[in-house]
């Protein structure tokens, strides 16, 4: 088809005002299950924070007979002393006094409360990552280098399962991680390999509440064995955990399944919120730093630590496929 000649059409029009949504869109994911299902919270006051643990003597036969004296006294164990370290992490953007108010912004009332809200969002995504999604050693810095607080698997010693190889667990040295986990050859995630972790767990003490895994993993987990007929029969439902997703019931209670986008990929984690604690030095905070010129300078930033109160109430499957 063609048109007559010298039709005024849009594109040679001047003055077209332009159609933009006052939307701004973000697909970004913001749920971090790991850090919003921490039920406890403690304030520290140093870059290097400690508790202690212990346990009660093994069961016995007690037996004793009338009249009996105390011969000899059982020795005092004493409790076991452990330590983790703050790590700072921040977010930093510099905007200029312009878009701060006089211009007419799409989607916004202002550039530095939008970068306000967009750098706290991804400053939580980082305390996720660091706290649960990666599994070097802790690390107590220098004017040279940063201090970086053990994650989860950097802890787990006690209900684990790693794959052949050089699979191995982490290692402590004074009370805290000086090795993380080494990697094994990776296998696929199965009943059978969770099973005993949880039995583990259970049987040194934990509660185990919900099981984390990545998204390839979280869909292992949904072919398990009878999982249909146990997400029907379950007795809790999964918005008893922030994030979960399944009930899966096990011979030792009802356990929510939840995906984790920044959890290490390879490794399905069993947790007791009980057994671990956000440990936090400086909490989120926004300041304005010094001007020196048409712009202002914000630094979002926080200082926190991740404390395993007693990893034997906690478990851990290994050296998964990820893909």
């Amino acid at each position: 088809m063609t048109i007559i000649a010298n039709t005024f059409t849009r594109y040679t029009a001047v003055g077209i005002r332009e159609d933009l949504s006052n939307t701004i869109f973000s697909i970004s994911p913001e749920d971090t299950p790991f850090v919003s299902n921490m039920t406890k919270r403690r304030k520290i006051t140093n870059t290097l924070f400690e508790w202690q643990t212990d346990a009660l003597a093994d069961v016995a036969l007690n037996a004793q007979i009338d009249g009996d004296d105390v011969a000899s006294f059982t020795a005092v164990t004493p409790t076991v002393r452990l330590g983790n370290y703050s790590q700072i992490m921040r977010k930093d953007f510099i905007i200029s006094d312009n878009l701060a108010g006089p211009l007419d912004l799409a989607g916004r009332r202002s550039s530095v409360a939008y970068q306000i809200a967009m750098n706290g969002a991804a400053l939580k995504r980082d305390l996720e990552h660091n706290l649960c999604g990666l599994h070097h050693a802790a690390a107590g810095g220098s004017t040279s280098a940063a201090r970086k607080t053990a994650p989860l698997t950097s802890w787990l010693t006690t209900n684990t399962s790693n794959g052949g190889g050089a699979g191995a667990d982490p290692t402590l040295s004074g009370g805290i991680p000086n090795a993380g986990p080494t990697n094994g050859t990776q296998r696929i995630f199965t009943e059978v390999l969770l099973k005993p972790v949880l039995q583990s767990t259970w049987e040194n003490g934990g509660s185990p509440e919900f099981l984390m895994v990545n998204p390839f993993n979280k869909v292992k987990v949904s072919s398990f064995a009878g999982i249909a007929a146990q997400r029907y029969m379950a007795p809790d439902g999964p918005t008893t955990i922030i994030g979960a997703a399944d009930v899966y019931v096990s011979d030792f209670g009802s356990i929510s399944v939840v995906p984790n986008r920044f959890s290490r990929n390879r490794d399905a984690y069993v947790i007791d919120s009980d057994m671990v604690q956000l440990a936090t030095l400086r909490p989120m905070n926004t300041q304005e730093l010094a001007k020196t010129g048409d712009a202002s300078k914000w630094l979002l930033l926080m200082e926190a630590g991740l404390q395993v109160d007693n990893e034997a109430g906690l478990g851990v499957i290994r050296d998964l496929t990820t893909s």
